[in-house]
């Protein structure tokens, strides 16, 4: 068996926890598979290194994130197309997405022997057609559709399977996964989904009026986006807080469901809505 173990290398906390986990596969007769990048924080002749994400999912048998919900998400991309099982575990300060804390890394050999079960959550293809040209991304959390650096309100319009349904003045639109509900679209005011529910939850950014509301569109939908761009102002897709594409008037862009599924494994067998509602106790401390 071959374990993936995914660092976030900027915090200490999570190489510290990161050394334990290759200890305890070790033990186990698990071979850890990591990053070049970790090579320097960690001396053990027994880790295999790689140079890039794609050639570690692919030889890995399941993956464990060690960071926050950002190293997740990041991770969660290769997981999802090499179909490969996840898990994490929180250094961070939220942890939404993962399933164990810094204090539980012996449960890990849970996973080692089978005592787990997976939670399949959907993802979404954005696609950007620019220049008779097409390119797909992947998030996993959500997909904005914002103005940039200028903070000038911004025209969009919405489509629903090709049919113009809505325009927004506002400072973006922003698409989530219900995975991503907990995440800039909660912030945003949108509402809390059910990780295992099918559906694209939309919710306006700013929106300049008082009837803008978040809408769920059912999972099998397929949303466009065109924008109209105030002088001297620009527009960017960021997907998953990490990726900006810049958006021109001419640019569609279109979001769907995906076809690669994310599974994510759950050692703990908690109810999600008592998990967020603990999680969002720790945020106001």
């Amino acid at each position: 068996m071959k374990a993936a173990v995914i660092v976030n290398i900027s915090k200490q906390k999570a190489i510290e926890c990161a050394g334990k986990i290759t200890a305890l596969m070790s033990k186990k007769g698990v071979e850890t598979l990591m990053l070049s990048e970790c090579s320097s924080f960690f001396d053990r002749a027994d880790i295999t290194y790689f140079d890039d994400h794609k050639a570690l999912f692919a030889a890995c048998d399941f993956a464990v994130t060690v960071g926050g919900d950002g190293t997740i998400i990041h991770a969660a991309k290769y997981a999802a197309v090499c179909d490969k099982p996840l898990i994490g575990v929180n250094v961070g300060r939220l942890g939404f997405a993962a399933d164990l804390e810094s204090d539980e890394l012996d449960r890990l050999t849970d996973i080692i022997e089978g005592k787990y079960t997976t939670e399949k959550r959907m993802t979404l293809d954005v696609e950007v057609f620019s220049n008779g040209v097409s390119k797909h991304y992947i998030a996993v959390n959500d997909a904005v559709v914002a103005h940039g650096q200028m903070s000038k309100i911004i025209d969009l319009q919405l489509s629903l399977d090709g049919e113009v349904i809505s325009k927004y003045r506002a400072d973006g639109l922003l698409f989530s996964t219900p995975t991503g509900s907990t995440a800039y679209s909660l912030s945003a005011g949108g509402p809390i989904v059910a990780p295992e529910m099918d559906c694209i939850l939309m919710t306006p950014v700013c929106p300049h009026s008082l009837f803008s509301r978040s809408v769920l569109f059912e999972g099998s939908s397929e949303l466009g986006v065109t924008v109209t761009i105030p002088r001297e102002c620009s527009c960017v897709l960021t997907i998953d807080g990490e990726k900006n594409i810049n958006i021109t008037e001419t640019d569609k862009i279109f979001i769907k469901k995906s076809e690669w599924v994310l599974n994510l494994m759950t050692i703990h067998k908690r109810n999600f809505y008592r998990k967020l509602n603990e999680k969002l106790k720790e945020r106001e401390l």
